[in-house]
């Protein structure tokens, strides 16, 4: 998508955008408006912004927790390099309605500029905590929960953990690492390194989507020659929204009968005369596929290889490399050869931030994640909410949609106790699933589609009828004056009830 002011497809996007914004974007509220019930925020990344935008909007108070800095507000995106960019379309990656998307493919600038503007527009600066590094949650006798200390942050209805995917810059050490003469960095710092890289030799360690992320750098900067050294095959699908909804449109979340048939047309389409990288030991319904269209032309035109097989370690001139043959193992035999080269990118990704600061019993088994309620609720806790921070491996989007179900969702759970799923219906779900994923060739919540990401919402709210009144808050944040008043009513109900049966108690012990 161009980014050209006269462009019809553009400005149709830009149309299609504000008419969300404006049918689905919660109200800010005033200044002066009274929250109420608060919700710890733990993280203020793309989708902790994003889901604390919607609790604001809907009359509820949040803290938003931050252990970095201000400078790390949008998480991963204020973290990478500044050549980083969306490998999805930005459709696929509306992370609030009020989102305004100038291009199809972002880059990282713009990105993070729509968190700090979602955080600005819902008066978030002032209920952000940076600096705070949460270590303990844990419920007192009313189940209110306490972050770190209670004298410093008082107490909390719920809590929303966004804290992600990507922590640390993973920099592992290889043997042979200090004889090399060359540079070596890790993806996530080649900003400084521009200038030096015009020209040179580079080898990238790791075939996935920060190995991606490195040859479009390596491309900008004008690099001699680049290539990869990937230790396994990974999928690779083309930068096109269309395909890319197609095959999260498969709603059983895990390969099928039919699933070569998207597999062989990939092959014969999108790889053709580059076949032998595409995998023949996992399905595309196993592992996230690296979503690049580029990647393949640059390794056509010469630029760029991309070599399967292990690194050996490294020589004073470059990298040992045993190149295995399509189809061999990690750690098989091949060909051992010398990759030489002046610059190493380690492309070997980010440890995972942890989620330890909850409750032990959270990660009991075999109700650990990411084997929880939805992916999301642990069982037995439905006032917390794991957001994009529970999966492993999906087609679909992690900044979309679903951030505003999952928290809509607590929201509901919190204000409606007729529709809280107990600890036995939890559990009941996630082996309803297991079973219905028990062919799968990964775990049942190890890979999901989209679209099966869906049908759980769609299952949630339709398998208990007092969640029906809920049904267009959930999925479209419209509505919750209706439900509530019903609750209200529910509630009166309850107290009558419960005023008659105590009249009866008193009654039978009076005779």
């Amino acid at each position: 998508m161009a980014n050209n002011t006269w462009n019809p497809v553009l400005l149709a996007y830009q149309f299609i955008q504000l008419l969300l914004a404006k049918l689905l974007s919660p109200d800010a509220p005033p200044p002066s408006a009274k929250l109420k019930k608060r919700i710890a925020i733990i993280g203020a990344g793309l989708t902790g912004v994003s889901s604390a935008a919607h609790c604001v909007g809907h009359g509820f108070d949040v803290v938003l927790f931050e252990a970095g800095e201000r400078s790390q507000l949008g998480g991963i995106w204020a973290r990478v390099n500044n050549t980083s960019g969306l490998q999805i379309h930005s459709l696929m990656y509306r992370f609030f309605p009020s989102v305004q998307w100038k291009t199809g493919y972002p880059s990282r600038e713009e990105i993070v500029d729509n968190i700090t503007s979602v955080w600005k527009e819902y008066s978030l600066e002032e209920k952000t905590r940076f600096g705070v590094k949460v270590e303990k949650v844990c419920q007192d006798d009313e189940e209110r929960w306490i972050v770190n200390d209670e004298c410093k942050y008082g107490k909390f209805d719920a809590v929303v953990a966004a804290i992600g995917t990507c922590g640390d810059p993973k920099m592992p050490h290889i043997s042979g690492q200090e004889m090399f003469q060359g540079e070596i960095y890790h993806s996530s710092e080649l900003d400084s390194v521009e200038e030096f890289t015009k020209g040179k030799r580079v080898a990238i360690i790791g075939g996935g989507a920060s190995a991606v992320e490195a040859l479009e750098f390596t491309s900008a900067a004008q690099a001699g020659k680049t290539i990869v050294l990937s230790r396994s095959d990974k999928w690779i699908i083309p930068r096109n929204a269309v395909v890319d909804m197609l095959l999260a449109m498969n709603i059983f979340g895990q390969e099928t009968l039919l699933s070569w048939i998207p597999e062989k047309l990939l092959r014969v389409l999108f790889y053709r005369d580059l076949a032998d990288l595409a995998p023949t030991n996992k399905g595309i319904f196993t592992e996230t596929p690296m979503v690049n269209s580029d990647v393949l032309d640059k390794i056509r035109e010469g630029s760029a290889s991309w070599l399967r097989g292990d690194i050996l370690g490294f020589s004073r001139n470059g990298i040992r490399f045993n190149q295995r043959a399509q189809g061999v193992p990690p750690g098989g035999p091949g060909k051992e050869l010398t990759v030489e080269c002046d610059i190493v990118i380690m492309a070997t990704g980010f440890y995972r931030p942890k989620l330890s600061f909850l409750p032990d019993d959270c990660f009991e088994e075999p109700y650990s994640p990411p084997s929880w309620y939805l992916q999301t609720f642990p069982p037995g806790y439905m006032s917390v909410c794991a957001i994009n921070c529970t999966y492993v491996n999906a087609i679909g989007t992690v900044g979309s949609y679903h951030i505003g179900i999952y928290t809509r969702i607590l929201l509901m759970f919190l204000v409606d106790p007729l529709t809280r799923p107990t600890q036995q219906l939890m559990h009941a779900w996630i082996d309803m699933t297991r079973f219905f994923k028990y062919r799968a060739p990964t775990p049942a919540f190890d890979f999901f589609t989209y679209s099966e990401l869906l049908f759980w919402y769609v299952f949630c709210v339709v398998i208990n009828p007092f969640r029906w009144k809920w049904a267009l808050f959930v999925f479209f944040g419209l509505g919750k004056s209706l439900p509530l008043s019903f609750v209200e009513q529910e509630d009166r109900l309850r107290e009558k009830l419960n005023r008659e049966a105590e009249q009866v108690e008193r009654n039978d012990k009076s005779k």
